[in-house]
């Protein structure tokens, strides 16, 4: 089975000096125990690794990728509010790209999944770097930016540079189905695969643990969860190769 462990990666270097405050960026990550066929960038807007996040990334782990969580409140106190995103943020994913691509991960074997605000930063790399694939959940900033740093989505899609799977609930106040469908739209408009799927209510959370009443098995909710999961391994599946 999968083990979890800490590890750093350095940042890039700008000009004789490293490109932040500090020279690395900790890392939560875990390797399979087999042969790796590449690796998974999750970005994440807690301080905190739930237990269904960390059971999701050792079910992709198991499925042969190397999976790592860049910390991406390192710089910030304990109470701090700042946002995952500008130039902070792509500075701790290049330095954790780096760090898979010396681990022996190919470059166009490298994908994305972020959730929420991180979400959102996820469809940002990917219209930025030429990663293999990106997954987003529930990524909010649709149609209003959600910081100074960050683009509205709708505008950001066109560029897409990398494969992208959006990941929403209809009934998510935060997401509202009209502004899915523009940035359905937008993405569209991109020159790489991307795909927006909506699911009935709430349930469209991969990192949440599918909830099946007893004598319930049938529960559309599970099954929304369940499905959103096979997504996300289907999309790095077809992808990252």
């Amino acid at each position: 089975m999968p083990g979890f462990f800490k590890d750093t990666a350095a940042l890039r270097m700008v000009g004789d000096a490293p490109a932040g405050p500090r020279a690395d960026v900790p890392l939560t990550a875990i390797e399979p125990d087999g042969p790796t066929r590449g690796g998974i960038v999750v970005l994440h807007e807690s301080r905190i690794f739930s237990e269904p996040l960390l059971d999701l990334m050792r079910s992709l782990a198991l499925e042969g990728w190397v999976v790592v969580a860049p910390h991406l409140f390192y710089r910030e106190p304990a109470h701090g509010a700042a946002e995952v995103f500008g130039e902070s943020l792509f500075a701790d994913f290049d330095a954790t790209f780096d760090w898979l691509v010396s681990r022996g991960v190919y470059a166009d074997c490298v994908g994305v999944l972020g959730f929420d605000d991180a979400g959102t930063a996820a469809m940002l790399v990917a219209t930025t770097r030429r990663v293999g694939a990106v997954v987003s959940v529930a990524a909010r900033g649709i149609v209003e930016p959600l910081s100074a740093e960050a683009p509205a989505l709708v505008q950001a899609a066109p560029d897409l540079k990398a494969p992208w799977l959006g990941l929403y609930g209809e009934d998510d106040p935060s997401t509202p189905h009209a502004d899915v469908e523009l940035l359905r739209e937008a993405s569209a408009r991109s020159d790489v695969a991307a795909l927006i799927v909506s699911y009935a209510g709430l349930a469209h959370r991969a990192d949440e643990p599918p909830q099946v009443p007893d004598g319930q098995e049938d529960d559309p909710i599970a099954e929304a969860i369940i499905d959103a999961q096979r997504r996300i391994f289907d999309w790095f599946d077809s992808h990252l190769r």
